[in-house]
């Protein structure tokens, strides 16, 4: 008898069908699928960068793995995308995926990536879809949720008395749900609501369509290139002296401030970070991004940092476990990180609980123009959709 049981754990042991625990990995492997050409490639790049000084903070590892990371330009373009996530997943059998800047293209690469059970960490966008029914115990969103921002900027609105607001945004998922997202908190009138193409420059014909509405405020939401055109048409059409200009930190951050210089002085933006936060944490990340890429870090270079800092804490938390996958999604959940932004933590469908702060862009004593905090809008913030969401706190 004492043989035959022998025999038999012999025989299960060489088909590999023992009971004994998960070993760790040899190392984590990130597929990065980001922005870094045309009128976006700022935005990615600040994303890899920001990434990439968590890993060099953490000894270029993640909880104490060797991180091998793909970064591969997007292009901005859907079916890039979806070629090069195929990649990831079929043939480099990557860990996790994160990097993409554009909802345009997570979204028609998202269901791909959930239905192979690989996590995916979102840098950016937070679309409306996932937050709800949609969510996903492989989807995390570590920015915000789409709303999230301008949610903020519609209460400040209305604080700051405008009555009357015209808005304008591109017509993707991203930009419609940032209008939804203003609108929200907002009690005014909406006199204008104007949808752009993606990637536009030239806005003649929607800054006379404002001009004729006379708001109070106009709220935008146009990202890289396509804010810092608008801004600059704005400024030069005179519309600066007739109406204030209110947008998602985002379209005001530091990319935008170089590009456009003196006019943006003064303009408000919302934000769940900005540079001037005072912990820890946060210090850290400004100094020793000033000090590595010689400017001064966007809200994207910050999210990307948050995101490196949750996958080092979530691997720690499993011991290098991460083929143990209910425990490492269960690790990521916990959130057991110090965010660049002050308090963190998710909720039940994964998306942030965070404070939202208002912004404004200065000029320094020294002549430098940047964003200094001036208040914090809303404590705890909460997207309105995770009551749609079926899975647990």
């Amino acid at each position: 008898m004492k043989g035959t049981l022998t025999r038999t754990a012999a025989a299960l042991l060489a088909l590999g069908l023992t009971c004994a625990p998960a070993l760790a990995a040899d190392e984590i492997k990130i597929g990065f699928l980001t922005t870094l050409s045309g009128p976006g490639a700022s935005l990615g790049s600040d994303v890899r960068d920001g990434f990439k000084l968590a890993l060099t903070h953490s000894g270029d590892k993640l909880g104490g793995l060797p991180v091998k990371l793909d970064v591969v330009d997007d292009q901005q373009n859907p079916q890039t995308g979806r070629q090069t996530v195929e990649r990831f997943l079929k043939r480099d059998k990557v860990d996790l995926v994160t990097g993409v800047v554009f909802s345009n293209v997570l979204l028609p690469v998202l269901p791909g990536i959930l239905q192979a059970n690989v996590p995916y960490l979102s840098v950016n966008t937070g679309p409306r879809d996932y937050a709800g029914e949609k969510c996903d115990p492989n989807f995390f969103a570590v920015a915000w949720q789409n709303e999230d921002i301008p949610a903020a900027m519609g209460k400040f609105a209305t604080d700051k008395g405008y009555k009357r607001v015209a808005m304008i945004a591109p017509n993707y998922p991203g930009g419609r749900e940032s209008l939804d997202g203003f609108k929200r908190l907002y009690k005014g009138e909406i006199v204008e609501e104007i949808y752009t193409k993606l990637g536009q420059l030239d806005y003649a014909a929607e800054l006379a369509t404002i001009r004729v509405a006379k708001p109070d405020a106009v709220f935008f939401f146009l990202p890289g290139g396509m804010g810092v055109n608008f801004i600059k048409q704005f400024d030069g059409a005179g519309l600066n002296k007739q109406m204030a200009l209110l947008a998602p930190g985002f379209s005001a951050d530091e990319d935008t401030i170089k590009a456009v210089g003196e006019s943006i002085v003064g303009l408000y933006n919302s934000s769940q970070w900005a540079a001037d936060l005072d912990n820890p944490a946060n210090k850290r990340f400004v100094a020793d991004f000033v000090k590595t890429y010689g400017r001064t870090p966007t809200m994207y270079a910050a999210q990307a940092y948050d995101t490196a800092l949750l996958i080092d804490s979530a691997v720690k938390k499993v011991g290098g476990k991460i083929e143990d996958h209910a425990a490492f999604q269960k690790a990521l959940k916990a959130a057991d990180f110090q965010s660049v932004r002050g308090k963190f933590s998710f909720n039940n469908n994964q998306y942030p609980i965070h404070d939202l702060y208002m912004r404004e862009v200065y000029k320094t004593a020294d002549g430098k123009i940047t964003n200094k905090t001036v208040s914090t809008v809303v404590q705890g913030y909460k997207d309105p959709f995770a009551g749609e969401c079926k899975m647990g706190g």
